[in-house]
């Protein structure tokens, strides 16, 4: 899992399984209903803290390998030479970027 999008797949699917809503992952989290909204999304940024909320409430937990390792247990994605996660300043300047009618 690379990227904010896939995440918030995965929390959405394991929230599903679990049968846990939006409202009792907030609360359990210590989130507001709308941060929660927003990482679910996949289109916003979040801390640390607020992913280890959510995952330790959905009975989940951080793994940090090698890349090494981490290659024999997903697929490669397609190298296009830009980072799998975009930063705030690549998406604020994307933002900037944007027709005046799609900021």
């Amino acid at each position: 899992m690379n990227t904010l999008p896939e995440f918030a797949t995965l929390l959405r699917e394991r929230m599903a399984a679990m049968g846990a809503t939006q409202l009792a992952l907030s609360q359990g989290a210590g989130l507001t209903r709308r941060t929660l909204a927003l990482v679910l999304s996949g289109r916003h940024d979040f801390k640390l803290t607020t992913l280890l909320a959510l995952l330790d409430k959905l009975g989940l937990e951080v793994m940090i390998v090698p890349k090494g390792a981490a290659a024999g247990l997903a697929p490669e994605p397609a190298d296009t030479g830009a980072p799998p996660v975009k930063s705030l300043i690549d998406l604020g300047q994307e933002r900037l970027a944007a027709p005046r009618g799609r900021r």
